[in-house]
């Protein structure tokens, strides 16, 4: 698990304009749209003091931006930019180029069954916490 995170970061996006974090909150948002932090951290299972400095690290450098909740309620949620949707889509084709070279001499059948078992482990996972997958 640890040389799959790692290689994601290191061989399979080399230009990677985002670090880990960011990936993963720009990515939560653009899925689920706008989020507050409370719902960042039910999300990400993550500390509020976590969320906070990231998300303000990702505000200065203009990867979301605060807004009103569009739905009316009090808190201000995290909204996604175009340079910051931008920067995730970048890493997420540079990821998935880097994975196609990986996979380049895997048989159709074993890359399929390789995708089957990921989704089937993340679905377990996600259970066991109580969410599902995917999310969406």
């Amino acid at each position: 698990m640890t040389l799959l995170a790692r290689y994601r970061y290191m061989a399979l996006a080399p230009k990677a304009r985002l670090d880990r974090s960011a990936y993963l909150l720009l990515s939560r948002i653009e899925a689920e749209g706008p989020l507050s932090i409370g719902q960042l951290v039910d999300g990400l299972g993550l500390e509020t003091s976590t969320l906070n400095r990231q998300t303000a690290a990702m505000t200065r450098a203009g990867l979301v931006e605060r807004i009103p909740d569009p739905e009316g309620g009090i808190a201000r949620k995290f909204r996604i930019t175009d340079e910051g949707l931008g920067k995730l889509h970048a890493d997420r084709e540079d990821g998935v180029r880097g994975l196609e070279t990986v996979l380049a001499e895997w048989k159709p059948e074993e890359a399929a069954a390789f995708a089957t078992a990921l989704e089937r482990f993340n679905s377990s996972i996600e259970n066991l916490i109580g969410h599902a997958w995917p999310r969406g």
